[in-house]
């Protein structure tokens, strides 16, 4: 079978006994190859034609015996050769070392300079992997296949690269979720995520793929889904960080949760951020918002999304973050929230919100609280705390005192919502110092000190010790401003109720909570259960209502809500 040049000027050779060196001593057994530069030949069986996506083509042979060595190698053949996936090729080229995005690392190639067929032979197996291998460079351009004990990280790149992320034994966690920042435990914990990381990609470099080869029609991809049957080449290439390559549909086993959580207790508190509620001008008009939907169309959408889960969630009280900041009369952001969640629920409709007359702050989004007026009564006048850094960076919280029933024991909640960790404007203290906390770490701490000190001072005045936080931290369980709450007497509501492994956030595949339910002890003491309901999370932004919009309340938000249940 005659084949084509490799390349512009390449034609095919006479026969000849050239030295063949085996892919493995082409590889080496470091990061870069000991020939690179030179020009080499190698025997081996093309096991995947990626040279649409990639620019080439992934040859292994039958291996040299050295385990440390890897047995395949990509080659830069043009589209123009003439080849098919299981052919036996003899290749000469030029051994060169791609750089692996901005890191260190990088891709043994060859670029192809001429191609012979070679004697077919038995094509080399799969490699089976169980579990996370000890030396990735080992396989670089193998074929693998991985038949379980794959979770599904993340898919926070797959729309705009056609990639997600995987671990092999369960989630990656968030390091300071779980290990105090700048601790060895935290160390430890980033080195095990590196060690289980592997990114799966559709064998393409452009960036907004549209269709992901590698996805069947209608796939439900959820964090936390078990993925079944992978197969691919490992490859590394833009992060530096290894890949597959896949070379077979994803099979992947998820489900959704399609009841809300259920606790136990007679006083349900809920707490939910709703990713940047805006309603326009109130009447319809007045889009796009300064966040949120852009169209009147989609804030539809996005509200039927919020009904939907707020509804089903069969709270007393619920704190909410992310509001638009306009008032509180007819038209406002919080009266058309709590209009539609009456209107759906009919003759049981009774839904009120807590007035705080303005705000609370100044900042785009405010917090806000809403409640069943058959359920609970307000006593007295809700309070706000607008010092500094609450208004410009953290928004201002907003708290107001309950009770149930004329019997109830009185309750104080809390809705909150700290500085976030994006870097504009940070400086000094407030810097990133690399540590995972991201910026705006100090401002958060200081945050926490002041709302510690300011609810010591009874601020609604019900006199009520009894007191719950709720709502958006921007600080995962084991970062400082958590831990300074925690050290002040705040117990941490899923720690007592014991739920293991709480979440309500995934971030770059990395999975934590930034919301939390911090409880006063005597309002501990009367804890009785804590649950999160995974809607959001888990889901791609495209489930979304600014997307496929898919009905029912997946990804009305990207962060989960939280329940609490309590005794009156």
């Amino acid at each position: 079978m005659a084949l084509a040049a490799a390349c512009s000027g390449a034609a095919l050779a006479a026969p000849s006994k050239p030295v063949v060196l085996p892919i493995g001593s082409v590889q080496g057994a470091t990061e870069r190859s000991p020939y690179a530069g030179k020009t080499v030949t190698i025997e081996g069986a093309v096991t995947a034609d990626m040279r649409d996506g990639l620019g080439g083509i992934f040859v292994q042979d039958a291996g040299d015996g050295d385990s440390n060595t890897s047995d395949a190698v990509f080659v830069r053949v043009s589209k123009e050769q003439a080849l098919q996936v299981g052919q036996w090729l003899r290749i000469t080229g030029t051994v060169e070392e791609q750089a692996a995005g901005k890191s260190e690392q990088s891709l043994t190639t060859l670029q192809a300079q001429n191609i012979q067929p070679a004697t077919a032979r038995p094509l080399p197996a799969a490699l089976v992997l169980s579990e996370a291998p000890a030396n990735w460079e080992a396989l670089e351009g193998m074929q693998v296949r991985i038949p379980g004990g794959l979770t599904l990280a993340g898919q926070d790149q797959l729309s705009r690269y056609g990639e997600l992320t995987a671990a092999f034994g369960g989630r990656l966690w968030q390091p300071s979720e779980v290990a105090a920042a700048g601790s060895p435990e935290q160390a430890a914990v980033i080195a095990d995520n590196n060690r289980r990381r592997l990114r799966l990609d559709d064998a393409n470099g452009k960036r907004e793929p549209g269709a992901v080869s590698y996805l069947p029609a209608q796939a439900l991809l959820r964090s936390g889904a078990q993925l079944r049957d992978v197969q691919g080449i490992v490859d590394q290439r833009f992060d530096g960080g290894y890949r597959l390559q896949l070379t077979a549909p994803l099979q992947v086993d998820a489900e959704r949760p399609q009841q809300a959580p259920s606790v136990p207790g007679g006083l349900r508190i809920a707490a939910f951020n709703l990713e940047n509620y805006f309603n326009g001008d109130g009447k319809g008009g007045g889009y796009p918002t300064l966040r949120g939907a852009k169209t009147a169309e989609q804030q539809a959408a996005q509200q039927a999304k919020l009904i939907t889960t707020i509804g089903s969630l069969n709270a007393d009280v619920a704190a909410l973050m992310e509001l638009e900041n306009d008032g509180y009369g007819p038209g406002s952001a919080i009266d058309q929230l709590v209009r539609a969640l009456n209107a759906a629920q009919g003759k049981d409709g009774d839904w009120r919100f807590v007035d705080a007359g303005q705000g609370p702050g100044d900042n785009p989004i405010r917090v806000g609280i809403i409640y069943r007026a058959s359920k609970v009564s307000p006593l007295g006048k809700p309070a706000v705390l607008e010092r500094e850094p609450f208004g410009e960076r953290s928004r201002v919280p907003l708290a107001q005192a309950f009770r149930m029933g004329r019997k109830g024991t009185p309750f104080v909640v809390v809705a909150n919502h700290f500085k976030s960790k994006g870097c504009s404007e940070a400086s000094g203290a407030d810097a990133d110092r690399n540590d995972g906390q991201g910026c705006w770490n100090a401002t958060r701490v200081e945050s926490a000190k002041l709302l510690h000190t300011w609810l010591q001072g009874d601020p609604t005045g019900s006199g009520s010790r009894d007191a719950v936080l709720l709502g958006d931290f921007n600080a995962y369980a084991m970062e400082d401003p958590i831990r300074t709450l925690n050290a002040d007497g705040w117990q941490d509501a899923f720690k007592v109720a014991g739920v293991q492994q709480p979440y309500s956030y995934v971030y770059n595949g990395l999975t934590g909570r930034l919301d939390h339910a911090l409880l006063s002890p005597g309002m501990a003491a009367r804890l009785k259960g804590a649950a999160e309901w995974h809607i959001n999370a888990d889901e791609a932004d495209e489930m979304g209502y600014q997307g496929r919009n898919v009905p029912g309340p997946w990804r009305s938000s990207d962060h989960d809500p939280l329940l609490l249940g309590f005794e009156p």
